[in-house]
């Protein structure tokens, strides 16, 4: 998979005219284009990893890309559990990296509510005392 976009110019398509955006990163700012979801600016901008996993820590970046894997997970504008391959990126978005120190509230639901820090059963309509 490559990660850079291909000129206006010498696309076959013959899109419109490209309408540069800006969303913050961790801080420092991403360029894209309108239209482009978050995952599809931060590919874009060589960014491959912008999450780790509960358990080890393991980097985790686009792996379906179509919602259905979670791996992709990041926190826009305070939301936790975005899937970044499903959000359209939005001039002065600001993009968190979501790591493995998701911790649950008192009402056993995380900051972006999902149950118990687990975005599939949400997904999924399941709740803690539902079998599968």
């Amino acid at each position: 998979m490559t990660s850079h976009r291909v000129a206006a110019g010498r696309d076959l398509v013959e899109p419109g005219p490209d309408r540069p955006l800006t969303i913050l990163v961790d801080g420092e700012p991403v360029t894209g284009t309108a239209g482009q979801t978050i995952a599809g600016v931060l590919l874009g901008a060589g960014r491959r990893e912008w999450r780790t996993t509960r358990d080890g820590g393991a980097p985790r970046g686009v792996f379906c890309g179509i919602g259905v894997c979670f791996d992709c997970l990041v926190e826009v504008n305070g939301l936790r559990d975005v899937r970044a391959c499903l959000r359209r990126a939005q001039d002065g978005d600001v993009v968190t990296r979501q790591g493995g120190d998701v911790v649950a509230r008192q009402d056993g639901r995380t900051p972006g509510g999902t149950a118990g820090g687990r975005p599939d059963e949400l997904a999924l309509g399941r709740d803690e005392g539902a079998t599968a």
